[in-house]
């Protein structure tokens, strides 16, 4: 059998017919395609562009890979949770800002094939030695849950806290869905970032903004020259509106503790009503074997007396 490695071609993408979507994965997704040239329907997996530079592939069985830059700044989630955080300002912000919505509007518009990112959090985007900020991750679906995700990361930048802390996915799902609820914005944040973070979380999908409209707004707010002087006031003083978010989230809790109470509350209402039913049942069916003995007994009893009495 002849080495892969040597059979190797560099394919021109208007080589490639791009078909269905067959999955995805941590590093793209894969496509049924046509090899044009050769005739021959062949599985494509589509690498994001802005995940990581590509450096080149090896080739040598059994030892095949990719290589790629190494985002040695780590995660920004894992930044956000470090005492180095605390150092952020506004320039920080709105840098990164603008970082992710310039990769989610690629992935959106300008991508040879449109690449929905469904999973964009804090924990999918990386830091590279430069400071600059790359999203990773890809799986299909529609636009406007990266839009939505976008306003958490952002909100994540701002307060430099866990989305959520201390409920778990589900419970968060049914509050966002069920009830509406959403993260809190303390009062001091700047009006604008706010705004933006409530655009990217209205309840009607189609009514959030695509990653386009948002880089235009980060543009303007870049002209605002007020808005360095409000960011950093509240970057800095955490402690003032911190409190804000906790209340939030003990409300939060309670409610989630209220719902698991009634559930068990009605749980238990329904074993008693199951109990209650087929205690009746038993009830309904022993009387009417007794009534329907007695009916038949007291008539054999009064023949006989008649008939001694004669």
């Amino acid at each position: 059998m002849s080495s892969p490695g040597a059979s190797f071609v560099q394919i021109l993408f208007e080589d490639i017919v791009f078909h269905e979507n067959c999955g995805g994965g941590s590093f793209g997704s894969v496509y049924r395609a046509l090899w044009v040239p050769k005739n021959k329907e062949v599985a494509v997996k589509k690498l994001l562009k802005i995940e990581n530079e590509f450096y080149g592939a090896m080739m040598e069985p059994p030892n095949y890979g990719i290589v790629t830059e190494y985002a040695s700044g780590g995660s920004l989630f894992d930044f956000l949770s470090s005492d180095a955080s605390s150092a952020m300002d506004m320039s920080h912000v709105m840098t990164w800002a603008m970082d992710m919505a310039k990769g989610m509007h690629y992935l959106h518009a300008e991508a040879p094939i449109k690449v929905i990112h469904r999973d964009l959090k804090s924990r999918n985007v990386v830091i590279t030695a430069e400071n600059v900020l790359k999203v990773i991750q890809s799986l299909p679906v529609s636009e406007t849950c990266d839009t939505y995700s976008y306003g958490v990361v952002l909100w994540e930048m701002l307060t430099r806290e866990i989305p959520f802390k201390g409920l778990e996915g589900l419970q968060v799902a049914w509050l966002v869905v069920e009830k509406n609820e959403r993260l809190t914005i303390p009062t001091s944040c700047p009006a604008s970032f706010a705004e933006l973070m409530r655009t990217c979380w209205i309840t009607e999908a189609r009514e959030r903004p695509v990653f386009k409209q948002i880089l235009s707004t980060l543009e303007s707010m870049c002209n605002d020259s007020q808005l360095p002087q409000q960011c950093n006031s509240f970057l800095h003083n955490k402690a003032e509106w911190r409190c804000e978010i906790d209340a939030t989230l003990d409300r939060l809790k309670r409610l989630e503790r209220d719902l698991g109470s009634k559930e068990q509350e009605l749980e238990e209402r329904e074993q008693h009503l199951k109990m209650w039913e087929q205690k009746l049942i038993q009830q309904s069916n022993t009387p009417w074997r007794a009534v329907k003995r007695e009916r038949r007994e007291p008539g054999r009893r009064g023949g006989g007396k008649a008939f001694m009495m004669k």
